[in-house]
């Protein structure tokens, strides 16, 4: 960062935002002040009322830190440690996935079709969430579904459940929700669900070199990598799900490009009715399917 008499909010900002833009990052602004605002532990709406106020020394070595991370294509995300998700807050590290907007479709479809389920008399709101990540999906369920609904959240990686653990205790939802370490089903044996959601794995081995080096060179390729064609946990999930899922329940998945209507074609019995939902750019983002 160039020698500056004085840095204000405002003069760092646009230096950052043409240094990110030479980078190539994509939101150069955005970037900027999700960091700035960080460092100084304030709302972003507070830089564009204070932009003629000066940075101290500490300030100022912290920002240089995060910009430098930031031109490496870390994710902001990692760097803050934080992403806001359904409106809440989530702690996340490289444990484990960094929340994406999309999934709030599949977070939203749960909590109508759990609350489907509760007014046609199921006496238990049950639902397991399997890769559950720092427990995003699992957590913004319980933070809008009735509150007598409760979660049993599954992930293979020890590391990504202590980051679920913690979200679940600064949201208040720890007393709700159960964590196993394990493969999809393996840590729920005979234990059967109103609902089971998922945000597998689903990107094709061969796509992973051509993902943004954000993604590609920082967050866990177990959490992305699908199979050859995207589809293997797909596959699993569809054929293992009907042992844990009560008649009347429901799976939930978010699928990738083009994998709707594969997973679609999955769908032999005891799958009945198969629901496609698509996110806020058309792509057919979500899949539901009832199980008789």
């Amino acid at each position: 960062m160039m020698a500056h008499e004085v840095w204000t909010v405002g003069s760092i900002l646009r230096w950052t935002e043409q240094y990110f833009a030479e980078k190539g990052l994509e939101t150069p602004r955005l970037d900027a002040e999700v960091l700035l605002s960080h460092v100084l532990k304030k709302e972003r709406i507070y830089l564009y009322v204070h932009f003629d106020e000066p940075l101290e020394k500490a300030e100022l070595a912290a920002f240089r830190e995060g910009v430098a991370k930031r031109a490496r294509r870390m994710p902001a995300a990692y760097i803050t440690g934080r992403r806001e998700f359904m409106g809440l807050e989530f702690i996340v590290t490289p444990a484990a996935l960094i929340p994406r907007p999309d999934t709030e479709i599949l977070v939203e479809a749960a909590v109508e079709r759990l609350a489907k389920i509760g007014e046609d008399g199921a006496t238990s709101l049950r639902f397991a969430d399997i890769g559950t990540g720092t427990g995003a999906i699992a957590l913004s369920v319980l933070k809008f579904a009735a509150p007598d609904a409760t979660a049993a959240a599954v992930d293979l990686s020890s590391q990504a459940l202590a980051v679920a653990r913690e979200n679940a205790e600064r949201l208040g939802l720890s007393a709700r929700v159960s964590f196993y370490e394990g493969d999809l089903f393996a840590p729920l044996a005979g234990e059967t669900f109103a609902a089971i959601l998922s945000n597998p794995p689903y990107i094709p081995d061969a796509d992973i070199e051509s993902l943004a080096p954000e993604v590609r060179c920082y967050e866990p390729l177990s959490a992305l990598k699908g199979g050859a064609d995207g589809m293997d946990f797909y596959v699993r999930l569809l054929e293992e799900a009907p042992r844990h899922l009560r008649a009347g329940g429901f799976l939930a998945l978010e699928a990738g490009i083009g994998q709707a209507q594969k997973i679609r074609a999955l769908a032999a019995p005891p799958w009945a009715e198969v629901e496609i939902l698509p996110d806020l750019a058309g792509i057919e983002r979500v899949v539901v399917l009832w199980k008789k």
